[in-house]
């Protein structure tokens, strides 16, 4: 019984210890990213997944001026993986797309699928998991927008869980 124990113990030991090593907290381990709506590929992504997708950084002013640089994933890159149209393929009735994000507090904010592409706007939208070097906060993360250069940071909000690509009706 005391083997079991042991054994047991150092098998949480073990996974805290490389969950730790890859950034991610444990209470995030079981975390996953829902991209869904209008679009060709659903996904659910965890962090692990995320960390492996091509990286960017984006600078974001709090509120008292101090200057935070963010590390994650470009919106953009995130919805191509999604199969959203972009580049050449964005064009008619794609650009009355727009991706709704969501998060577990209840704030959403909302871009145009247009702003997000890098072939029609030089918008730096990222979905960071880093501030400053280090995991986003516990009661902030996992995962945070940010909109660089925005003159207001309402858009760059805590807590995302959720992509939803829709298009506008008439």
């Amino acid at each position: 019984m005391k083997d079991l124990l042991k054994n047991i113990y150092l098998r949480r030991f073990s996974t805290i210890v490389l969950l730790l090593a890859i950034g991610i907290a444990p209470a995030f381990a079981q975390f996953k990213l829902k991209v869904s709506g209008e679009i060709e590929k659903p996904l659910e992504l965890s962090l692990a997944d995320l960390k492996e997708m091509p990286r960017k950084e984006a600078v974001l002013l709090d509120k008292d001026g101090g200057k935070h640089v963010y590390e994650g994933v470009s919106l953009s890159e995130i919805l191509l993986k999604a199969g959203v149209p972009s580049g050449k393929d964005l064009r008619g009735e794609e650009l009355s797309k727009y991706v709704l994000v969501k998060c577990s507090d209840g704030y959403q904010v909302l871009f145009s699928l247009a702003e997000l592409d890098p072939s029609i706007a030089d918008k730096n939208v990222i979905l960071a998991d880093k501030m400053d070097g280090k995991a986003i906060a516990e009661n902030r993360g996992p995962l945070r927008i940010v909109a660089e250069g925005e003159k207001k940071p309402v858009r760059s909000s805590y807590q995302v869980e959720a992509l939803i690509l829709g298009k506008v009706k008439d």
